[in-house]
């Protein structure tokens, strides 16, 4: 889905950063057995910066809350406007928490806490590597074997919503593959999904004002898609799982999409005040028909498998039993052929087109430039995510 780009926030605690912007209510945690002391209060603080693991913007929302609680008591702030994504989140977690006592928050502040530091991890301490994952900034994985670089999404836990520094990443990977010594590219999805689209953070944490922020969201949401525009080689796409928003979109950029039988295609534009992207107002009317275009793009109507096949959409469906093994041994078979031949194959398909889909890419993200702006599209995300979130 198309994005705004994300920033940093202001504290959730007096020197821990990134809080994101998520509506909050219900934060009260329930009541303690004994009040902490002011000591317990500051180790807990310390202990925060001290995490190996970022626990998410719920938890930093709540942390934020409590701390403002045990520290100023209730919210005593103007709420901020309805364009002030960070502040009005911070807002709203605060402000939830009502007029629960100064000893209370500090309590729940340190139990939150303690819940986050399990001793396991404090064991840890000082013995390098130990328990370590590899960081989730790694949103893609890029591997080469047998003549196919394959670009895998690679944040399972969040489905594979793509970031904003995915999308820089992408299109570096691009870049490089197109002059690799592979023969085809492939993309996939690791865990249970291909992808669930735009990670809505990419809109809740804009900075900057939200009229630089929407024109420079537009800018890269453009190279990235011209990035597939221009990519030289057969472009294939392995769907491993549910594909939402712009992972759908893609597809018509994309030389041959193999499906397993429990993906589905989602393409909620509309739900999200939004406008398609990445050409689909062009690519899917010539791929399944105006009218079926219109049920995907305009009214959200989900696909499963076979019926995107049926529409054009997916090249063939596999069982998802023997979806790997049957679609990585094509693969492999296709990386066999003469590179050359593929490359100059593809071009003479799609050269055409290239000029057409340079204007379609401007004019989506003009538009959606413009859509970002406005209060129905706020609205819409807002809601989405307010819906998500579980406290």
């Amino acid at each position: 889905m198309a994005f705004v780009t994300r920033s940093l926030a202001r504290r959730w605690c007096p020197s821990l950063q990134q809080v994101a912007s998520l509506p909050v209510a219900g934060l009260h945690l329930g009541q303690p057995t004994m009040e902490a002391s002011q000591k317990d209060f500051e180790n807990a603080m310390n202990q925060v910066k001290l995490l190996k693991k970022d626990p998410g913007n719920e938890v930093k929302l709540k942390l934020y809350a409590l701390y403002k609680q045990a520290t100023e008591g209730p919210c005593n702030m103007p709420k901020p406007g309805v364009f002030d994504f960070i502040n009005k989140a911070k807002w709203d977690a605060w402000n939830a928490l009502g007029s629960l006592p100064k000893e209370t928050a500090r309590q729940n502040y340190v139990d939150l806490v303690s819940s986050l530091s399990p001793s396991s991890e404090a064991s840890s301490q000082g013995e390098p590597g130990v328990h370590e994952k590899v960081p989730e900034s790694e949103g893609i994985v890029v591997t080469s074997e047998d003549g196919i670089t394959k670009i895998t999404f690679n944040r399972p836990t969040k489905k594979n919503a793509i970031t904003f520094q995915m999308y820089n990443q992408i299109i570096e990977a691009l870049k490089t593959a197109s002059t690799d010594n592979s023969a085809i590219t492939v993309f996939t999805g690791n865990g249970d999904y291909y992808s669930s689209g735009n990670d809505l953070t990419n809109f809740t944490s804009a900075a900057g004002g939200m009229e630089e922020a929407a024109k420079t969201g537009a800018v890269v949401l453009r190279n990235f898609v011209n990035s597939f525009i221009d990519f030289p080689k057969p472009l294939i796409a392995v769907v491993n799982g549910p594909a939402v928003g712009i992972s759908v979109t893609l597809l018509g950029m994309f030389d041959a999409v193999y499906a397993s039988d429990k993906a589905t295609f989602h393409t909620p534009f509309s739900s999200l005040g939004q406008t398609p992207e990445a050409c689909s107002s062009y690519t899917f009317p010539k791929i399944m028909g105006p009218a079926k275009a219109t049920e995907m793009l305009i009214f959200g109507k989900k696909l499963t498998a076979k019926e995107a096949w049926a529409q054009g959409l997916v090249t063939e469906v596999f069982p998802e039993s023997t979806f790997q093994q049957e679609v990585w041994t094509k693969l492999k078979r296709y990386a066999k052929l003469p590179p050359n031949a593929m490359r100059i194959s593809k071009e003479l398909i799609r050269k055409s087109e290239k000029e057409k889909l340079y204007a379609v890419n401007a004019e989506e993200c003009t538009t959606l430039q413009s859509k970002w702006l406005t209060e129905e599209c706020i609205n819409a995300i807002m809601s989405f995510v307010s819906r998500k979130a579980k406290l």
